[in-house]
């Protein structure tokens, strides 16, 4: 590795960066950097772009070939002469752009500064445009840069990241925040690191602990829990667009083995697996195993390569209705690839390559070619030519000694049946013997040959002989002509069947995989439409990251004997992970500080392109992602590294920062946040007491009530199918909210109510509302009233006859400290005036115990549970 410089050009960033936004401010706009971008959005799909002649020979791409363009009502551009430049009138008058979309006041303007000053360029423009048609200053945009090995800038602040954040604090007049006090931070980083409250012992014990790595070790304690990868788990299970149905139609299918895959990443997250390997086996985790001795014919046959082949649910977790009768079977196709794209897009690369399925991005300099290379990485997975439906993806997870098993149990069942249907048989011909003989002698042989007759092949005379004597028409219903034989019959039947239920149960992993030997051709569709196919395109990466004049930056595994898939993948989760990918680290440690400090450095986490936000940090951007890479992509450190800075551990309030930097963009103050949905529930059913910690395995179901509320339960349902209430599920109703069932179009109320993802299909960024519905259902809902009723029983239990140990306990399990006498006199206050009112004709039996738990609700939705300060 180079040395680095020991100069630091820190003191010169904030006077540079003023100096330049106002030379921006008044220089002349050119065609480059402010004409060329609003061309591209609103015009280039007719003037300049596809494989069609640009609309009246227009031309938009280059100022030169604008210039040279003449109508029959004058030049389209007159540089320095807006009277006599036809595309200024145009976009004036509102002829241009067609459609409804039309320039703004404010653009148009533009548009004429820059004619009025000549229509500069930045530079002499080439003679022919690259064959990408990416221009240098798009190649140029920040995203698109290395990622810089950026040192610490120096200053006072020991940790790293607050030298950095201190930089833009004092050029902006703002300064830290004194430290949280300790029984906030605690609770803060509980929440944070395992999504659930900490206990009032833990919060006492660490507040009272005078030694000086008191912190640290509680962080360690923390991220070694069990809890941690169920919190981070559900983060990434966010941009993955995890979901155990396939919410494709309004049936809505459900997905019963997806939740293999919801495990594997708490498993990941636990054992602090590194994220390049983990980012390699969810693209590319059958191409990983290599050979094919750990899967054979759709079979798992090792715990390796079930392992990695659980990591490909990441690209099985978009919708697929595919198999729901979709009207459009070879639209629904390709819509999983198109939904896979975007997935992938937002959450590794955080661009919205959806934007480029149809034409070129209209902001991004992405192609409609570089999608297509794109999804032809992607294309031998899902052929959408010789596609294989959901049910046809999974692999077994039968062992061969199941496997020997099953076919010996279900061999000894058959040979059940066939003894069954013989003896059914055999009965059937005595009961049809004892029926011919009550017809008259001379028809006899007739009705035996139309009863042995198939009735498909029967006569008009054979149909009418049966018709006039039924009873001798006997093939089946035993039970009427042998009540006792039929008993026999099924007998056998149910003997077989219950020997089939002795089979090894075989389960199932959902998994992305290859055929061996079919790659299919992947070609670009004119306008997105899988009927309008022209050229072939070969797989490549994104154009604006290649060299010029080239697009593989990746090698294609053709000839790697090993894997009998394409290799595309492989090759392509390889050059993401090689640490000289300038997006991913990027996009990685900035979600990772967004979850951390409430709003990421970008605050557009899944969209790093022109329309996304900048970063407000950049160095220290680029020093976390360069950070991250060289310390193996280890996120346990990385917390360490974030959670230890002083930026996290400050206290919420700062009047300087609120007044001046209301944002928090310069992070002078923590920034207070209310609790995401999973950590409402789980932090609700935590401090009454409720939760159960069982972790994995299937999904705890749910199911709607008669009020239409989406609650964890089973199904009742009348005779025409439809809900008519939901039975309990003991224990299982209470685990943590990872392990209920997520149904894309029937979300858990209480997390729907409180910003839940949004998965369409994946959710890049949680919505954060304060609406009426929250209050409510905290007020009203059955699920809060029912936790405020099992904690007053539990406070009761452990405290009887003593009302203040009751509300002092309840005090403590909710906020997770022990409350000051100040704390207490308005709970006894509310609690003698709730008992009066209960008191009264005709209410409760227990107004003591009603008002306790009027109280602990009143405590839960109190804004002091809610949120994180």
């Amino acid at each position: 590795m180079a040395a680095r410089l020991n100069r630091s050009p820190w003191p010169c960033v904030a006077v540079l960066a003023g100096l330049w936004g106002v030379a921006r401010l008044f220089a002349a706009p050119t065609f480059e950097a402010d004409i060329r971008p609003l061309l591209k959005t609103h015009c280039f799909h007719c003037h300049g772009e596809g494989d069609e002649a640009p609309k009246a020979g227009l031309d938009l791409r280059q100022r030169r070939r604008i210039v040279a363009v003449t109508t029959d009502d004058g030049p389209v551009l007159t540089p320095g002469d807006p009277a006599r430049s036809r595309m200024l009138a145009n976009v004036r008058s509102g002829k241009m752009p067609k459609g409804e979309r039309k320039l703004s006041p404010t653009e148009v303007s533009l548009i004429e500064a820059w004619v009025i000053a000549g229509a500069p360029t930045l530079h002499e423009e080439p003679t022919e445009l690259p064959g990408t048609g990416i221009t240098e200053e798009e190649r140029s945009f920040w995203s698109f840069q290395p990622v810089r090995a950026v040192p610490p800038p120096p200053g006072a602040e020991p940790h790293p990241v607050d030298r950095f954040l201190a930089v833009a604090q004092a050029t902006n007049g703002v300064a830290f925040a004194p430290p949280a006090n300790p029984a906030t931070l605690v609770r803060r980083l509980t929440f944070d690191l395992t999504g659930l409250p900490p206990t009032p012992e833990s919060v006492s014990a660490f507040v009272s602990d005078p030694a000086p790595d008191a912190y640290e070790r509680l962080v360690d304690r923390l991220l070694a829990s069990p809890a941690y990868g169920e919190r981070w788990g559900r983060h990434w299970l966010d941009v993955a667009g995890y979901a155990d149905s396939n919410g494709f139609t309004e049936t809505d299918s459900v997905r019963p083995h997806a939740w293999r895959y919801r495990d594997y990443v708490i498993r990941s997250l636990n054992a602090d697996k590194p994220w390049d390997r983990f980012l390699q086996e969810q693209l590319a985790g059958d191409e990983l195993i290599g050979t094919a001795q750990g899967r054979t014919a759709g079979v798992v046959t090792n715990a390796d390569a079930l392992e990695l082949l659980t990591a490909t649910g990441f690209l099985r977790m978009i919708p697929d209705g595919t198999a729901d009768s979709p009207p459009d079977l070879n639209l629904a196709r390709n819509e999983v690839l198109a939904a896979t794209l975007k997935v992938v897009g937002s959450s590794v690369l955080g661009l919205t390559v959806g934007c480029a399925q149809c034409h070129d991005h209209r902001y991004d300099p992405l192609t409609h070619v570089d999608y297509t290379r794109l999804r032809a990485v992607w294309e031998p997975a899902y052929d959408w030519k010789a596609w294989r439906g959901p049910g046809e993806r999974l692999c077994s997870l039968y062992t061969p000694e199941q496997r020997a098993a099953a076919a010996g149990i279900e061999t000894a069942a058959q040979a059940i049946d066939k003894a069954a249907e013989d003896l059914q048989k055999e009965l059937l011909n005595v009961a049809f013997e004892k029926e011919l003989a009550k017809l008259p002698e001379e028809i006899r042989g007739t009705v035996r040959i139309a009863r042995d007759t198939p009735p498909d092949k029967r006569t008009a005379d054979q149909k009418e002989l049966l018709r006039v004597h039924p009873s001798a028409d006997v093939r089946f219903a035993l039970d009427l002509y042998d009540p006792e034989g039929n008993k026999r019959v099924l007998a056998k039947r149910a003997e077989a069947a219950q020997l089939r239920g002795t089979r090894p149960p075989e389960d199932f992993v959902m998994a992305l995989t290859e055929v061996a030997g079919q790659v299919p051709e992947t070609h670009r569709f004119h306008r997105g439409d899988h009927d309008q196919p022209r050229e072939a395109v070969t797989p490549g990466e994104l154009s604006v990251l290649a060299p010029r004049g080239t697009t593989n930056l990746f090698q294609l595994a053709h000839s790697d004997a090993s894997l009998p898939t394409s290799g595309r993948r492989l090759a392509y989760a390889r050059w993401l992970t090689g640490g000289h990918h300038p997006l991913v680290a990027r996009v990685l440690v900035n979600r990772f500080w967004l979850l951390h400090f409430g709003r990421g450095l970008v605050a557009t986490p899944g969209d790093f392109g022109r329309l996304g936000e900048r970063p407000t940090h950049p160095e220290l951007l680029d020093w976390l992602a360069d950070d991250f890479v060289s310390h193996g992509w280890q996120l346990k450190r990385l917390h360490r590294l974030l959670v230890t800075s002083r930026a996290y551990r400050q206290a919420a309030v700062n009047a300087d920062s609120i007044r001046t930097d209301p944002d928090n963009r310069w992070l002078a103050r923590f920034r207070v946040r209310r609790l995401d949905a999973e950590a409402v529930r789980d932090g609700l059913l935590a401090a009454v007491g409720s939760l159960n910690p069982a972790a994995g395995g299937p999904p705890v179901p749910v199911a709607q009530d008669n009020a239409g509320r989406i609650v964890v339960g089973l199904q009742k349902r009348d005779g025409n199918g439809d809900p008519v209430g939901v039975d309990p599920i003991g224990p299982g109703e209470f685990r943590r909210s990872i392990y209920v069932q997520v149904r894309r179009r029937y979300p858990l109320t209480v997390l729907d109510t409180f910003d839940g993802p949004g998965l369409t299909p994946n959710c890049e960024v949680r919505g954060v509302t304060t609406v009426a519905p929250q209050a409510l259902l905290m007020m009203n809902d059955d699920f809060t009233l029912g936790l405020a009723r099992t904690l007053a029983n539990r406070l009761r239990r452990e405290h009887p006859d003593d009302v203040p140990a009751q509300l002092a306990g309840g005090w403590s399990r909710i906020f997770g400290t022990f409350p000051a006498a100040a704390d207490l006199d308005p709970c006894l206050d509310y609690y003698n005036r709730q008992m009066e009112r209960f008191r009264g004709v005709g209410g409760p039996p227990d107004p003591a115990l009603t008002a306790l738990a009027s109280l602990c609700q009143a405590l839960l939705s109190s804004n002091r549970f809610l949120y994180l300060e």
